[in-house]
C-alpha cells in the first residue's frame, strides 16, 4: 500500500479521562496533550478535549499545528541557557556539548526532540504536571528566540 510521508512528527504526551457531573448523569470526555514538530526547528503544542480519544488527539494535533514557533539553534543545541516559569511549572534548559544528547525529563525531552534539538540539558524545577511543564518549555524556547533576535539586531 502507498503510505503518505507526514510533514510533522506528532507525539501524544498525555491523555486524561475527565468526567463531569450533570443532571442526567455523568458525562465522560477525554483531553489530549500533543507535541508536533518537524525536527528542523519548528515545534507546537496542542491541548484539546473531545468525547472520544481519537477526536481529542486529532483536535490537539490541529491546534498544535496552528500554534507553531520557530526555534533558533546553534549547531544541534540551543544558543543560550534559559529558565522559564509557567503557572506552577519552572523549567531550566541549557546548551550541551556535541554528543551529549538530550538530558531531560519526559515533557521537556519530547518538546526538544520534536524541535530537532539533539544536545541540551533540561531540568523540571516546579510541578510534576505535564501540561504546564510543556508550556513552560515552549515559553523557554520562545525566550531563546527573542534573545537571538536581539543579538542579530545588535550586529
Amino acid at each position: 500500500m502507498y503510505e503518505q510521508k507526514k510533514e510533522y512528527e506528532e507525539t501524544v504526551i498525555e491523555i486524561k479521562r475527565v468526567s463531569k457531573k450533570t443532571r442526567g448523569g455523568n458525562t465522560v470526555r477525554f483531553t489530549a496533550l500533543v507535541v508536533v514538530g518537524d525536527r528542523k526547528g519548528k515545534v507546537g503544542v496542542g491541548l484539546s478535549r473531545a468525547s472520544d480519544v481519537t477526536g481529542a488527539i486529532y483536535k490537539a494535533i490541529e491546534a498544535a499545528k496552528r500554534k507553531m514557533i520557530l526555534v533558533p539553534m546553534r549547531g544541534q543545541t540551543i544558543p543560550y541557557s534559559v529558565t522559564e516559569k509557567f503557572s506552577a511549572a519552572r523549567v531550566l534548559i541549557k546548551p550541551a556539548p556535541p554528543g551529549s544528547g538530550i538530558i531531560a525529563g519526559g515533557p521537556i525531552r519530547v518538546v526538544l526532540e520534536a524541535a530537532g534539538i539533539r544536545n541540551a540539558v533540561g531540568k523540571i524545577l516546579g510541578t510534576n504536571n505535564k501540561a504546564p511543564n510543556v508550556y513552560a518549555t515552549l515559553n523557554a524556547l520562545q525566550t531563546v528566540a527573542k534573545y537571538s533576535d536581539r543579538k542579530i539586531l545588535r550586529k
